[in-house]
Formats: C-alpha cells, sequence, structure tokens
C-alpha cells in the first residue's frame, strides 16, 4: 500500500490537485479517489493537501468543473456526481484522522457542494449528470445518493443538521428504483454494482442484484469488464467492486477480484488502468492514480479498516424506502 500511494503523491502537485497521471487532466471525482487511497495508506497530509485543493477551487455556486489541467479549467460544465463526491471523500479523513479542525474548515465546501446538487433536483426525485436535464445515469446518481448519505451523517456528526439532504436522497433512490425509464440504459458494469455501493438497493436485493450480473461482468481470472461486450477488464472497476463486497463482509469474492488486480501492477506500485484480453495487453498506455486509489480503498475494506468500511458499507435506509419498488433497477 506503501508503495502503491507513493506513486499518486508522486503526480500530486504542489498545490495539491490530483491529475490522473502527470501533466494529465484532473476531475473532483478521481482526484477524491485518490485522495481517499493516500489516507489510507497513511498518508494524511497529502490527502488534506487535496482537500484544501477543492476549497480553494470550489466555484460560488458550490460546484466543481468538471475537469483542470494545470491552473485552468478545460472543461466548465458542472458533473453533479463529481461535486458531490467531496462530501464522501472528507467524511472518511474525518473518519480516519478524528481532526475536527480539519472538518470545521471543510464543512463549508461540503455544505455549498451538496446543496448545490440537490438544487438541480427534479421533481421526480432524479438527478441530471450535467446541463442537459434529460441525461440522468444510474451509476452517478447511485453515487449522488451515496454522497447525500455521507453529507447527512456529517452534518450529524457536527449537530448541523440538513434534514434537505435526507428528503433528497429518498427522493433519488425512489426514483432509481420504482422509475428505471428516467435513466440512460448503458452497458457497464458501474451501472450494475454502483446502485448496491450507494446503498440504493441493500440487503437481499443487493444480494440478488450481484448474483445476476456476475457472469455478464465478472471474467473468471482477469476481473470486471468495464462495458458487458468488450475484452477490457478494468482496475477501478474490479477495485471498486472488490471495494462494495468487501464493505459488506463479502471478503472471499472481495480478495479474488484483488488478485485479478495485481496483473495490472506495475513494478512502482501503480496499477494500469486495464487489460485488453483478446490483444493481451495493457491498454490504454496509463497508470492513473484513480486506478491505485481504488485499489488502495478495497485493500483497506478487505482488511476490515473502520473508516473505509463505515463510508462505504450499507448504508440502511429508512422503512419507507426499503418497502419501494426494486425491480426498477
Amino acid at each position: 500500500m506503501k508503495a502503491t500511494a507513493a506513486t499518486i503523491a508522486a503526480v500530486q502537485r504542489p498545490d495539491g490537485g490530483i491529475p490522473w497521471q502527470t501533466g494529465g487532466h484532473l476531475d473532483p471525482w478521481n482526484h477524491i479517489e485518490a485522495a481517499m487511497g493516500l489516507d489510507v495508506a497513511g498518508l494524511h497530509a497529502e490527502a488534506e493537501a487535496a482537500y484544501g485543493w477543492l476549497a480553494r477551487n470550489q466555484r460560488p455556486d458550490g460546484s466543481w468543473a468538471a475537469e483542470y489541467r494545470g491552473d485552468e479549467i478545460s472543461l466548465s460544465t458542472m458533473d453533479t456526481n463529481f461535486t458531490a463526491y467531496a462530501a464522501v471523500g472528507v467524511r472518511h479523513h474525518f473518519l480516519l484522522s478524528g481532526d475536527h479542525s480539519f472538518v470545521e474548515r471543510l464543512w463549508p465546501t461540503v455544505d455549498r457542494a451538496l446543496d448545490a446538487v440537490v438544487r438541480r433536483q427534479q421533481p421526480s426525485g432524479a438527478i441530471p449528470w450535467r446541463t442537459d436535464p434529460g441525461v440522468r445515469l444510474i451509476a452517478g446518481c447511485s453515487s449522488i445518493h451515496h454522497a447525500l448519505t455521507q453529507a447527512s451523517a456529517l452534518a450529524s456528526e457536527l449537530s448541523q443538521e440538513r434534514p434537505h439532504w435526507e428528503s433528497s436522497a429518498r427522493s433519488l433512490r425512489t426514483a432509481l428504483v420504482g422509475e428505471p425509464d428516467l435513466f440512460a440504459v448503458k452497458p457497464h458494469a458501474m451501472d450494475w454494482y454502483y446502485p448496491i455501493l450507494g446503498s440504493v438497493v441493500t440487503g437481499s436485493v443487493a444480494a440478488e442484484r450481484i448474483a445476476g450480473g456476475w457472469d455478464r461482468f465478472v471474467e473468471p481470472g482477469l476481473g470486471v469488464r468495464c462495458v458487458d461486450h468488450e475484452p477490457w477488464a478494468t482496475g477501478g472497476e474490479t477495485a471498486e467492486l472488490a471495494l462494495t463486497l468487501a464493505a459488506r463482509g463479502d471478503r472471499t469474492r472481495a480478495a479474488e477480484l484483488l488478485d485479478c488486480v495485481t496483473r495490472l501492477r506495475h513494478d512502482d506500485g501503480s496499477y494500469w488502468t486495464g487489460y485488453q484480453f483478446s490483444d493481451q495487453e495493457f491498454w490504454p498506455d496509463e497508470r492513473t492514480t484513480w486506478t491505485a486509489g481504488a485499489v488502495l480503498l478495497a485493500t483497506a475494506a478487505l482488511e476490515g479498516d473502520p473508516a473505509t468500511c463505515t463510508v462505504f458499507g450499507e448504508q440502511v435506509p429508512d422503512r419507507d424506502a426499503r418497502e419501494g419498488h426494486p425491480q426498477g433497477l
């Protein structure tokens, strides 16, 4: 873990930003994923610097741009699940470090970010991906649901109640499980497991969902296909599914998936993004910080790290939500 975290820290810029790779672009979601990887490996100062970058670069409306290159914005649109993910990272760092001064400094950042996302929620409960109100994503909205649960928990820990976040999460979950036609149908593995990772579906419904998609997306000995029709197993998706399983107590399958990821490990501890198993080559030609971050988080969950298992474990919904319409997903 230390060697892998060191490869993330080596890419991190002096201002705290963590691009995909040296000289590459930065997006807020993957920046946070890499920061959490730093944290579970003990590089807390580097992780805190990453959250400092978020605070300094937040826009007046509470959002971040979808992409940055160096000091410049290269894609100015707001990606709603990118903006919401700040809550997941900040609570994870707080639970790991117990640093109240940190969370008090970052609370206004989280508060503005989640309100920026909730303002975009539609009457149906769904939240659009970017500027087009008709584009709503299962994985993106499931990630937002996860972020809302973590933001609400953080608010309670700080005695800063935000009941509208809890209401927003309930409405979003109801839309995801009850109105599937609202959401784009995509062949991506993330649409399979993210409703579980984000606690949109829980318990036996989650177990059935895992079973129903396993043969479609999991390539034995290689990991998770990014999309169901391509011979491409990716480190990020494989590690995230391992994280999902490990945080819910399925350690055997989580460990098997992490074993698959070792194929992607470079000698320096970094990870290739994916393996094209038809051509038997790493593709694309990149070793990304967020892949390393996802592997570190999954490893921490497998080892029983309390903060990681709390943040990424099953968030039990209220009774009304449990009795919703799970067939929608």
